[in-house]
Protein backbone atom coordinates (compact mmCIF):
# COMPACT_ATOMS: atom_id res chain seq x y z
CA UNK A 1 0.00 0.00 0.00
CA UNK A 2 2.32 2.60 0.71
CA UNK A 3 4.94 1.88 -2.49
CA UNK A 4 1.06 2.69 -4.40
CA UNK A 5 0.48 6.09 -2.10
CA UNK A 6 4.07 7.20 -2.67
CA UNK A 7 3.00 6.84 -6.74
CA UNK A 8 -0.19 8.46 -6.54
CA UNK A 9 1.31 11.20 -4.59
CA UNK A 10 4.05 12.30 -6.85
CA UNK A 11 1.48 11.71 -10.11
CA UNK A 12 -0.51 14.22 -8.35
CA UNK A 13 2.50 16.29 -8.31
CA UNK A 14 3.88 15.92 -11.60
CA UNK A 15 -0.50 17.08 -12.58
CA UNK A 16 -0.44 20.32 -10.86
CA UNK A 17 3.00 21.48 -12.03
CA UNK A 18 1.99 21.03 -15.91
CA UNK A 19 -1.48 22.80 -14.81
CA UNK A 20 0.45 25.50 -13.79
CA UNK A 21 3.15 25.62 -17.03
CA UNK A 22 0.20 25.26 -19.01
CA UNK A 23 -1.54 28.23 -17.15
CA UNK A 24 1.48 30.73 -17.45
CA UNK A 25 2.16 29.28 -21.25
CA UNK A 26 -1.43 30.16 -22.03
CA UNK A 27 -1.09 33.67 -19.94
CA UNK A 28 1.83 34.38 -21.79
CA UNK A 29 0.14 33.99 -25.56
CA UNK A 30 -2.90 36.53 -24.73
CA UNK A 31 0.33 39.05 -23.89
CA UNK A 32 1.75 38.10 -26.84
CA UNK A 33 -1.44 38.64 -28.95
CA UNK A 34 -2.46 41.91 -27.49
CA UNK A 35 -2.39 44.26 -29.97
CA UNK A 36 -1.65 47.79 -30.64
CA UNK A 37 -4.82 50.58 -30.18
CA UNK A 38 -5.77 52.19 -33.50
CA UNK A 39 -7.13 56.01 -32.61
CA UNK A 40 -8.09 58.97 -34.20
CA UNK A 41 -4.63 61.29 -34.66
CA UNK A 42 -4.95 64.98 -35.49
CA UNK A 43 -2.81 67.50 -34.38
CA UNK A 44 -4.60 70.32 -32.72
CA UNK A 45 -6.79 72.64 -34.67
CA UNK A 46 -10.01 74.95 -34.63
CA UNK A 47 -12.93 72.90 -33.98
CA UNK A 48 -16.51 73.23 -34.08
CA UNK A 49 -17.70 71.00 -31.15
CA UNK A 50 -19.38 73.05 -27.78
CA UNK A 51 -18.52 71.44 -24.18
CA UNK A 52 -22.72 70.75 -24.72
CA UNK A 53 -23.81 67.36 -25.38
CA UNK A 54 -21.52 65.27 -27.74
CA UNK A 55 -20.00 65.94 -31.43
CA UNK A 56 -17.46 64.55 -34.10
CA UNK A 57 -13.94 65.58 -33.74
CA UNK A 58 -13.89 65.81 -37.44
CA UNK A 59 -11.15 63.91 -37.32
CA UNK A 60 -9.88 61.77 -40.98
CA UNK A 61 -6.42 60.29 -39.77
CA UNK A 62 -6.41 57.39 -38.28
CA UNK A 63 -2.75 56.16 -36.58
CA UNK A 64 -1.86 53.11 -35.22
CA UNK A 65 -0.50 53.65 -31.63
CA UNK A 66 3.20 52.90 -31.05
CA UNK A 67 3.01 51.42 -27.82
CA UNK A 68 0.31 48.06 -27.10
CA UNK A 69 -0.38 49.88 -23.22
CA UNK A 70 -1.81 52.84 -25.14
CA UNK A 71 -5.13 54.39 -25.04
CA UNK A 72 -7.08 56.95 -27.61
CA UNK A 73 -7.31 60.48 -25.96
CA UNK A 74 -9.23 63.50 -27.04
CA UNK A 75 -8.87 67.33 -25.69
CA UNK A 76 -11.23 70.05 -25.98
CA UNK A 77 -9.54 73.83 -25.21
CA UNK A 78 -11.27 76.85 -24.77
CA UNK A 79 -9.06 79.95 -24.12
CA UNK A 80 -10.30 83.71 -24.81
CA UNK A 81 -12.48 83.03 -28.05
CA UNK A 82 -10.09 80.40 -29.39
CA UNK A 83 -11.58 77.02 -29.09
CA UNK A 84 -9.19 73.93 -30.23
CA UNK A 85 -8.91 70.15 -30.19
CA UNK A 86 -6.81 67.44 -30.80
CA UNK A 87 -6.66 63.21 -30.56
CA UNK A 88 -3.54 61.74 -29.75
CA UNK A 89 -2.78 58.43 -28.61
CA UNK A 90 -0.78 58.17 -24.96
CA UNK A 91 0.06 55.54 -22.13
CA UNK A 92 -2.05 56.18 -19.29
CA UNK A 93 0.50 55.34 -16.86
CA UNK A 94 1.88 58.64 -17.86
CA UNK A 95 0.34 62.10 -16.87
CA UNK A 96 -0.95 64.00 -19.60
CA UNK A 97 -0.82 68.07 -19.17
CA UNK A 98 -0.03 66.72 -15.49
CA UNK A 99 -3.27 64.81 -15.14
CA UNK A 100 -3.31 61.02 -13.92
CA UNK A 101 -5.81 59.18 -16.71
CA UNK A 102 -8.64 56.98 -14.73
CA UNK A 103 -11.81 56.25 -17.30
CA UNK A 104 -9.09 54.91 -20.32
CA UNK A 105 -11.16 51.76 -19.82
CA UNK A 106 -14.54 53.11 -21.27
CA UNK A 107 -15.41 52.16 -24.80
CA UNK A 108 -16.33 55.61 -25.60
CA UNK A 109 -14.71 58.71 -24.97
CA UNK A 110 -16.57 60.84 -22.41
CA UNK A 111 -15.13 64.03 -21.88
CA UNK A 112 -15.00 65.76 -17.92
CA UNK A 113 -13.92 68.57 -17.13
CA UNK A 114 -10.53 69.07 -14.91
CA UNK A 115 -10.38 72.39 -13.17
CA UNK A 116 -7.35 74.55 -12.39
CA UNK A 117 -5.77 74.58 -16.23
CA UNK A 118 -6.18 78.41 -16.59
CA UNK A 119 -8.85 77.98 -19.15
CA UNK A 120 -11.44 75.67 -19.45
CA UNK A 121 -10.57 72.31 -20.44
CA UNK A 122 -12.66 68.89 -21.11
CA UNK A 123 -10.45 65.74 -21.40
CA UNK A 124 -11.29 61.83 -22.52
CA UNK A 125 -9.89 58.84 -22.22
CA UNK A 126 -11.19 55.56 -24.36
CA UNK A 127 -9.33 51.71 -25.07
CA UNK A 128 -11.40 50.87 -28.14
CA UNK A 129 -10.12 51.46 -31.74
CA UNK A 130 -11.25 54.68 -33.18
CA UNK A 131 -13.30 55.67 -29.69
CA UNK A 132 -11.66 58.92 -29.54
CA UNK A 133 -13.78 60.23 -32.79
CA UNK A 134 -16.96 60.58 -30.96
CA UNK A 135 -17.46 62.98 -27.88
CA UNK A 136 -19.89 63.11 -25.07
CA UNK A 137 -19.47 65.90 -22.84
CA UNK A 138 -20.59 65.74 -19.33
CA UNK A 139 -20.76 68.17 -16.68
CA UNK A 140 -19.83 66.93 -12.88
CA UNK A 141 -22.44 67.15 -11.03
CA UNK A 142 -24.40 64.92 -14.10
CA UNK A 143 -21.16 62.46 -13.92
CA UNK A 144 -22.35 61.17 -9.79
CA UNK A 145 -25.99 60.65 -11.20
CA UNK A 146 -24.72 58.87 -14.10
CA UNK A 147 -22.42 56.45 -11.77
CA UNK A 148 -25.48 55.67 -9.88
CA UNK A 149 -27.58 55.06 -12.32
CA UNK A 150 -25.07 52.84 -14.30
CA UNK A 151 -24.52 50.44 -10.99
CA UNK A 152 -28.59 50.53 -10.94
CA UNK A 153 -28.88 49.83 -14.53
CA UNK A 154 -25.58 47.43 -15.09
CA UNK A 155 -28.07 44.79 -17.02
CA UNK A 156 -29.12 47.02 -19.35
CA UNK A 157 -25.97 48.81 -20.06
CA UNK A 158 -24.28 45.52 -21.06
CA UNK A 159 -26.94 44.81 -23.88
CA UNK A 160 -26.33 48.86 -24.87
CA UNK A 161 -22.62 48.34 -25.31
CA UNK A 162 -23.16 45.03 -27.39
CA UNK A 163 -25.72 46.51 -29.27
CA UNK A 164 -23.06 49.47 -29.92
CA UNK A 165 -19.91 46.93 -30.61
CA UNK A 166 -22.54 45.18 -33.27
CA UNK A 167 -23.49 48.66 -35.02
CA UNK A 168 -19.33 49.23 -34.85
CA UNK A 169 -18.58 45.92 -36.11
CA UNK A 170 -20.79 46.05 -38.48
CA UNK A 171 -20.02 50.02 -39.47
CA UNK A 172 -16.68 48.98 -39.65
CA UNK A 173 -16.96 45.98 -42.24
CA UNK A 174 -19.40 48.36 -44.66
CA UNK A 175 -16.28 50.79 -44.55
CA UNK A 176 -13.71 48.06 -45.73
CA UNK A 177 -15.76 45.92 -48.06
CA UNK A 178 -17.48 48.85 -49.82
CA UNK A 179 -17.79 49.14 -53.59
CA UNK A 180 -14.58 48.56 -55.42
CA UNK A 181 -13.54 50.97 -57.96
CA UNK A 182 -14.15 49.53 -61.84
CA UNK A 183 -10.86 48.47 -63.29
CA UNK A 184 -9.54 51.34 -65.01
CA UNK A 185 -11.79 53.81 -63.58
CA UNK A 186 -9.04 57.14 -62.86
CA UNK A 187 -9.01 58.38 -59.45
CA UNK A 188 -10.37 62.28 -59.64
CA UNK A 189 -7.74 64.71 -58.88
CA UNK A 190 -8.23 68.46 -58.39
CA UNK A 191 -5.80 70.94 -58.01
CA UNK A 192 -7.59 72.89 -55.85
CA UNK A 193 -8.07 69.80 -52.82
CA UNK A 194 -4.73 68.40 -53.46
CA UNK A 195 -2.74 68.38 -50.25
CA UNK A 196 1.02 68.67 -51.03
CA UNK A 197 2.66 66.94 -47.99
CA UNK A 198 4.94 69.13 -45.97
CA UNK A 199 4.70 72.10 -48.81
CA UNK A 200 5.06 74.35 -45.96
CA UNK A 201 8.36 72.64 -44.17
CA UNK A 202 6.12 71.11 -41.44
CA UNK A 203 5.05 67.30 -41.42
CA UNK A 204 0.82 67.25 -42.53
CA UNK A 205 1.07 63.69 -41.84
CA UNK A 206 -1.69 61.29 -42.87
CA UNK A 207 -0.28 59.11 -39.70
CA UNK A 208 1.97 60.07 -37.23
CA UNK A 209 5.06 58.38 -38.38
CA UNK A 210 6.36 54.87 -39.06
CA UNK A 211 3.06 52.55 -39.02
CA UNK A 212 2.96 49.67 -41.23
CA UNK A 213 -0.65 49.37 -43.22
CA UNK A 214 -2.59 47.42 -40.17
CA UNK A 215 -5.27 46.66 -43.20
CA UNK A 216 -4.63 43.85 -45.69
CA UNK A 217 -6.18 45.67 -48.54
CA UNK A 218 -3.90 47.74 -50.72
CA UNK A 219 -3.79 51.61 -50.72
CA UNK A 220 -6.11 53.81 -52.96
CA UNK A 221 -3.12 54.98 -55.13
CA UNK A 222 -2.53 56.23 -58.42
CA UNK A 223 0.64 56.74 -59.87
CA UNK A 224 1.39 60.23 -61.31
CA UNK A 225 4.58 60.72 -62.52
CA UNK A 226 8.42 59.30 -62.32
CA UNK A 227 10.38 61.54 -60.28
CA UNK A 228 13.39 59.74 -60.14
CA UNK A 229 15.41 56.80 -60.29
CA UNK A 230 18.07 54.78 -58.21
CA UNK A 231 19.96 51.65 -58.39
CA UNK A 232 16.93 49.19 -56.66
CA UNK A 233 13.82 51.31 -57.53
CA UNK A 234 11.86 53.81 -59.41
CA UNK A 235 10.31 56.86 -57.06
CA UNK A 236 6.61 58.39 -58.50
CA UNK A 237 4.81 61.00 -57.17
CA UNK A 238 1.17 60.05 -56.40
CA UNK A 239 -1.75 60.61 -55.46
CA UNK A 240 -3.65 58.85 -52.34
CA UNK A 241 -7.20 59.35 -51.89
CA UNK A 242 -7.59 61.38 -48.58
CA UNK A 243 -9.75 59.63 -45.91
CA UNK A 244 -7.82 56.71 -46.79
CA UNK A 245 -4.55 57.15 -44.47
CA UNK A 246 -2.61 54.39 -43.51
CA UNK A 247 -3.92 52.57 -40.52
CA UNK A 248 -7.75 52.89 -41.93
CA UNK A 249 -10.22 55.46 -41.60
CA UNK A 250 -12.84 56.80 -42.75
CA UNK A 251 -13.29 58.21 -46.12
CA UNK A 252 -14.13 62.19 -47.19
CA UNK A 253 -17.06 63.60 -48.11
CA UNK A 254 -17.34 64.32 -51.51
CA UNK A 255 -17.07 62.40 -54.99
CA UNK A 256 -16.28 63.17 -58.53
CA UNK A 257 -14.35 66.18 -58.99
CA UNK A 258 -14.51 67.28 -55.29
CA UNK A 259 -12.96 64.48 -54.01
CA UNK A 260 -9.59 65.47 -52.12
CA UNK A 261 -5.71 63.46 -52.42
CA UNK A 262 -2.60 63.30 -50.91
CA UNK A 263 0.24 64.20 -52.92
CA UNK A 264 2.94 60.99 -51.65
CA UNK A 265 5.75 59.45 -53.06
CA UNK A 266 6.05 55.82 -54.10
CA UNK A 267 9.15 53.78 -54.44
CA UNK A 268 8.66 50.98 -55.93
CA UNK A 269 11.19 48.21 -56.25
CA UNK A 270 10.79 45.25 -58.57
CA UNK A 271 10.67 41.50 -58.05
CA UNK A 272 14.18 40.66 -57.88
CA UNK A 273 15.17 43.78 -55.18
CA UNK A 274 12.86 42.16 -53.04
CA UNK A 275 16.09 42.47 -49.96
CA UNK A 276 16.48 45.86 -50.49
CA UNK A 277 13.09 46.49 -50.40
CA UNK A 278 13.11 44.81 -47.09
CA UNK A 279 16.24 46.09 -45.63
CA UNK A 280 14.72 49.81 -46.07
CA UNK A 281 11.44 48.79 -44.93
CA UNK A 282 12.24 47.06 -41.54
CA UNK A 283 14.92 50.16 -40.93
CA UNK A 284 11.36 52.55 -41.81
CA UNK A 285 9.36 50.37 -39.49
CA UNK A 286 11.26 51.47 -36.21
CA UNK A 287 9.01 53.64 -35.18
CA UNK A 288 12.31 54.98 -32.82
CA UNK A 289 13.84 56.36 -36.23
CA UNK A 290 11.00 58.80 -36.48
CA UNK A 291 12.61 62.25 -36.61
CA UNK A 292 12.01 66.14 -38.58
CA UNK A 293 15.17 65.63 -40.91
CA UNK A 294 14.49 61.84 -41.64
CA UNK A 295 11.88 61.19 -44.37
CA UNK A 296 8.30 60.99 -43.24
CA UNK A 297 7.30 56.68 -43.84
CA UNK A 298 3.84 55.81 -44.28
CA UNK A 299 3.47 52.18 -45.01
CA UNK A 300 5.07 49.24 -46.69
CA UNK A 301 3.27 47.07 -49.41
CA UNK A 302 3.54 44.00 -51.27
CA UNK A 303 1.89 43.98 -54.36
CA UNK A 304 2.04 41.16 -55.95
CA UNK A 305 -0.17 41.30 -58.65
CA UNK A 306 1.99 43.06 -60.88
CA UNK A 307 5.46 41.43 -58.52
CA UNK A 308 6.35 44.87 -56.93
CA UNK A 309 7.53 46.29 -53.57
CA UNK A 310 6.21 49.65 -52.66
CA UNK A 311 7.34 52.22 -49.89
CA UNK A 312 4.50 55.02 -49.43
CA UNK A 313 6.40 58.09 -47.96
CA UNK A 314 6.10 61.90 -47.53
CA UNK A 315 6.66 64.07 -50.72
CA UNK A 316 8.64 66.93 -51.09
CA UNK A 317 8.18 68.64 -54.48
CA UNK A 318 11.62 70.87 -53.71
CA UNK A 319 13.19 67.52 -54.47
CA UNK A 320 16.77 66.06 -53.58
CA UNK A 321 19.50 68.44 -52.43
CA UNK A 322 21.30 67.88 -55.35
CA UNK A 323 18.93 69.32 -57.47
CA UNK A 324 18.39 72.00 -55.24
CA UNK A 325 21.80 72.83 -55.23
CA UNK A 326 22.24 72.58 -59.06
CA UNK A 327 18.93 75.09 -59.70
CA UNK A 328 19.69 77.48 -56.32
CA UNK A 329 22.70 79.60 -55.13
CA UNK A 330 22.21 79.86 -51.91
CA UNK A 331 22.46 82.34 -49.01
CA UNK A 332 24.57 81.96 -45.66
CA UNK A 333 21.04 81.61 -43.67
CA UNK A 334 20.08 78.63 -46.28
CA UNK A 335 23.48 77.14 -46.06
CA UNK A 336 23.27 76.92 -41.66
CA UNK A 337 19.93 75.39 -41.87
CA UNK A 338 20.57 73.08 -44.66
CA UNK A 339 23.69 71.77 -43.05
CA UNK A 340 22.48 72.18 -39.38
CA UNK A 341 19.75 69.84 -40.44
CA UNK A 342 21.49 67.11 -42.19
CA UNK A 343 23.99 66.75 -39.12
CA UNK A 344 21.13 66.70 -37.01
CA UNK A 345 19.40 63.97 -38.95
CA UNK A 346 22.64 61.82 -39.59
CA UNK A 347 22.87 62.21 -35.67
CA UNK A 348 19.80 60.93 -34.65
CA UNK A 349 20.29 58.00 -36.71
CA UNK A 350 23.86 57.20 -35.50
CA UNK A 351 22.38 58.33 -31.75
CA UNK A 352 21.53 54.95 -28.96
CA UNK A 353 19.02 57.34 -27.11
CA UNK A 354 15.82 58.85 -28.07
CA UNK A 355 15.42 62.62 -27.73
CA UNK A 356 13.48 61.78 -24.74
CA UNK A 357 16.46 59.45 -23.41
CA UNK A 358 14.64 56.01 -24.54
CA UNK A 359 17.25 53.50 -25.80
CA UNK A 360 17.33 53.00 -29.04
CA UNK A 361 19.20 51.05 -32.21
CA UNK A 362 21.65 53.07 -33.57
CA UNK A 363 21.81 53.24 -37.65
CA UNK A 364 24.37 53.85 -40.46
CA UNK A 365 23.29 54.98 -43.51
CA UNK A 366 26.21 53.99 -45.76
CA UNK A 367 25.06 55.58 -48.47
CA UNK A 368 24.91 59.31 -47.85
CA UNK A 369 25.05 61.89 -50.92
CA UNK A 370 23.34 65.27 -52.19
CA UNK A 371 20.67 63.18 -54.10
CA UNK A 372 19.83 60.88 -51.32
CA UNK A 373 19.02 63.59 -49.52
CA UNK A 374 15.29 65.69 -49.55
CA UNK A 375 14.93 69.64 -49.15
CA UNK A 376 12.08 70.16 -47.38
CA UNK A 377 9.11 73.14 -47.85
CA UNK A 378 10.78 75.13 -44.68
CA UNK A 379 14.76 74.54 -46.59
CA UNK A 380 15.81 71.56 -43.73
CA UNK A 381 17.44 68.65 -44.95
CA UNK A 382 15.83 65.34 -44.33
CA UNK A 383 17.24 61.78 -45.16
CA UNK A 384 16.03 59.38 -47.41
CA UNK A 385 16.98 55.72 -49.18
CA UNK A 386 17.80 53.32 -46.19
CA UNK A 387 18.21 50.66 -48.94
CA UNK A 388 22.01 49.92 -47.51
CA UNK A 389 21.42 51.07 -44.03
CA UNK A 390 22.48 48.68 -41.36
CA UNK A 391 21.26 48.38 -37.78
CA UNK A 392 24.08 47.66 -35.37
CA UNK A 393 22.47 45.98 -33.00
CA UNK A 394 24.36 44.59 -30.29
CA UNK A 395 23.49 41.13 -31.32
CA UNK A 396 25.21 41.38 -34.88
CA UNK A 397 28.46 38.84 -34.62
CA UNK A 398 31.69 40.48 -36.75
CA UNK A 399 31.44 37.85 -39.38
CA UNK A 400 27.77 39.34 -39.86
CA UNK A 401 29.83 42.77 -39.93
CA UNK A 402 32.02 41.60 -42.14
CA UNK A 403 29.19 40.16 -44.65
CA UNK A 404 27.32 43.65 -44.84
CA UNK A 405 30.16 44.01 -48.12
CA UNK A 406 31.98 47.39 -49.42
CA UNK A 407 28.66 49.35 -49.86
CA UNK A 408 27.62 52.60 -51.16
CA UNK A 409 28.40 55.83 -54.10
CA UNK A 410 31.89 55.30 -54.72
CA UNK A 411 32.27 58.92 -54.99
CA UNK A 412 31.33 59.64 -51.27
CA UNK A 413 32.93 56.32 -49.73
CA UNK A 414 35.31 57.03 -46.97
CA UNK A 415 39.36 55.83 -47.59
CA UNK A 416 38.80 53.07 -45.18
CA UNK A 417 35.60 51.58 -47.11
CA UNK A 418 37.62 51.82 -50.45
CA UNK A 419 40.24 50.12 -49.00
CA UNK A 420 37.83 47.71 -47.16
CA UNK A 421 39.76 48.00 -44.27
CA UNK A 422 37.03 49.42 -41.77
CA UNK A 423 37.32 47.74 -38.07
CA UNK A 424 34.23 45.26 -37.33
CA UNK A 425 35.64 45.02 -33.66
CA UNK A 426 34.49 48.80 -33.07
CA UNK A 427 30.54 49.44 -34.67
CA UNK A 428 31.76 53.16 -34.22
CA UNK A 429 33.69 52.41 -36.88
CA UNK A 430 30.52 52.64 -39.62
CA UNK A 431 29.53 55.91 -38.18
CA UNK A 432 32.54 57.39 -39.21
CA UNK A 433 32.42 56.48 -42.73
CA UNK A 434 29.23 58.57 -42.97
CA UNK A 435 30.40 61.41 -41.00
CA UNK A 436 33.14 61.18 -44.30
CA UNK A 437 30.19 60.69 -46.83
CA UNK A 438 28.62 63.99 -44.86
CA UNK A 439 31.29 66.03 -44.83
CA UNK A 440 31.35 65.79 -48.90
CA UNK A 441 27.97 66.90 -48.69
CA UNK A 442 28.78 69.82 -46.70
CA UNK A 443 31.66 70.83 -49.30
CA UNK A 444 28.38 70.30 -51.83
CA UNK A 445 26.43 73.04 -50.02
CA UNK A 446 28.72 75.18 -49.11
CA UNK A 447 30.23 75.43 -53.11
CA UNK A 448 26.77 77.03 -54.04
CA UNK A 449 26.73 79.66 -51.09
CA UNK A 450 26.94 83.22 -52.14
CA UNK A 451 29.27 83.84 -49.33
CA UNK A 452 32.07 82.40 -50.55
CA UNK A 453 32.20 84.93 -53.03
CA UNK A 454 32.60 83.81 -56.87
CA UNK A 455 29.92 80.68 -57.21
CA UNK A 456 31.02 78.25 -59.75
CA UNK A 457 28.05 76.27 -61.55
CA UNK A 458 27.00 73.12 -59.18
CA UNK A 459 29.84 70.21 -59.50
CA UNK A 460 29.80 67.32 -57.04
CA UNK A 461 32.56 66.47 -55.05
CA UNK A 462 35.66 65.19 -56.72
CA UNK A 463 34.40 66.83 -59.78
CA UNK A 464 37.15 66.21 -62.26
CA UNK A 465 36.65 62.59 -61.70
CA UNK A 466 34.28 60.62 -64.39
CA UNK A 467 30.50 60.99 -63.88
CA UNK A 468 30.05 57.79 -62.54
CA UNK A 469 33.44 56.94 -61.00
CA UNK A 470 34.42 52.98 -60.35
CA UNK A 471 36.35 52.05 -57.05
CA UNK A 472 39.91 52.08 -58.44
CA UNK A 473 39.15 55.30 -59.64
CA UNK A 474 38.30 56.72 -56.73
CA UNK A 475 41.24 54.72 -54.50
CA UNK A 476 43.71 56.58 -56.81
CA UNK A 477 42.40 59.88 -56.31
CA UNK A 478 41.28 59.71 -52.13
CA UNK A 479 43.78 57.09 -50.97
CA UNK A 480 47.20 57.02 -53.38
CA UNK A 481 46.61 61.18 -53.43
CA UNK A 482 45.20 62.08 -50.54
CA UNK A 483 43.09 64.06 -52.19
CA UNK A 484 39.98 66.09 -51.36
CA UNK A 485 38.11 68.84 -53.02
CA UNK A 486 39.23 72.02 -52.96
CA UNK A 487 38.46 74.71 -50.41
CA UNK A 488 39.82 77.91 -51.66
CA UNK A 489 41.36 80.74 -49.25
CA UNK A 490 38.72 83.04 -50.66
CA UNK A 491 35.97 81.04 -48.83
CA UNK A 492 37.18 81.58 -45.73
CA UNK A 493 36.91 85.56 -45.41
CA UNK A 494 33.46 84.93 -44.29
CA UNK A 495 33.34 83.72 -40.50
CA UNK A 496 30.37 81.60 -40.42
CA UNK A 497 32.16 79.96 -43.99
CA UNK A 498 35.42 79.61 -41.99
CA UNK A 499 34.10 77.79 -39.16
CA UNK A 500 31.98 75.51 -41.76
CA UNK A 501 35.19 74.50 -43.33
CA UNK A 502 37.25 73.83 -40.51
CA UNK A 503 34.15 71.12 -39.67
CA UNK A 504 34.39 69.77 -43.19
CA UNK A 505 38.34 69.49 -42.72
CA UNK A 506 37.70 67.36 -39.31
CA UNK A 507 35.18 65.33 -40.73
CA UNK A 508 37.03 63.98 -43.77
CA UNK A 509 40.08 63.22 -42.09
CA UNK A 510 42.10 60.13 -43.28
CA UNK A 511 42.03 58.55 -39.95
CA UNK A 512 38.87 57.78 -39.22
CA UNK A 513 39.42 57.94 -35.36
CA UNK A 514 40.05 61.68 -35.37
CA UNK A 515 36.98 62.86 -37.29
CA UNK A 516 34.37 64.20 -35.64
CA UNK A 517 30.86 62.90 -34.53
CA UNK A 518 27.56 63.76 -36.10
CA UNK A 519 26.67 65.07 -32.51
CA UNK A 520 29.75 67.53 -32.68
CA UNK A 521 29.00 68.61 -35.82
CA UNK A 522 25.33 69.11 -35.15
CA UNK A 523 26.27 71.10 -32.06
CA UNK A 524 29.21 73.96 -34.50
CA UNK A 525 25.81 74.34 -36.46
CA UNK A 526 23.97 75.09 -33.72
CA UNK A 527 26.56 77.45 -32.20
CA UNK A 528 27.16 79.41 -35.59
CA UNK A 529 23.62 80.48 -35.53
CA UNK A 530 24.99 84.20 -34.24
CA UNK A 531 27.45 84.33 -36.67
CA UNK A 532 24.24 84.92 -39.02
CA UNK A 533 23.38 88.61 -37.49
CA UNK A 534 27.22 88.94 -37.36
CA UNK A 535 27.77 88.16 -41.25
CA UNK A 536 24.86 90.05 -42.12
CA UNK A 537 26.60 93.74 -40.23
CA UNK A 538 29.38 92.76 -41.93
CA UNK A 539 27.74 92.88 -45.39
CA UNK A 540 26.25 95.80 -45.14
CA UNK A 541 29.49 97.39 -43.75
CA UNK A 542 31.15 96.35 -47.36
CA UNK A 543 27.61 97.34 -49.39
CA UNK A 544 27.96 101.37 -47.65
CA UNK A 545 31.38 100.91 -47.82
CA UNK A 546 32.51 104.05 -50.90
Amino acid sequence: MEPLRFSAFWCGAVLCVSLGLLSHASEASLGMLKQRMLCKFCDMRPTNCTSVGSCNTGCEKTAICPHVDDVCISIWRKKDDNVTMDTICHNPVDKLHGLVLDDYNNTKCEMKERKGMGYKFFICSCSTDECNEDLFFTPYWLDQVVSVIVVSLVPLLVLAVLVVTFFYIYRVCRQRHGRPRKKGQPLHYNDDHAIMMDEEGSDSSSTHANNLNHNTELLPIELDAQVGKGRFAEVYRAKLKQGSTVGGGGGVGGTGAEQAFETVAVKIFPDEEYASWKNEKDIFSDADLRHENVLHFLTAEERKVHKQYWLITAFHPRGSLQEHLTRHVISWQDLWVLGGSLARGVAHLHSDRTPCGRYKVPIVHRDIKSSNILVKGDLTCCLCDFGLGLRLDNSLSVDELANSGQVGTARYMAPEVLESRINLENIESFKQTDVYSMALVLWEITSRCSAIGEVKEYEPPFGKVREHPCVESMKDSVLRDRGRPEIPNTWINHPGIQTVCATIDECWDHDPEARLTAHCVAERFNEMEHLDKLSNHSDEIQYNDP
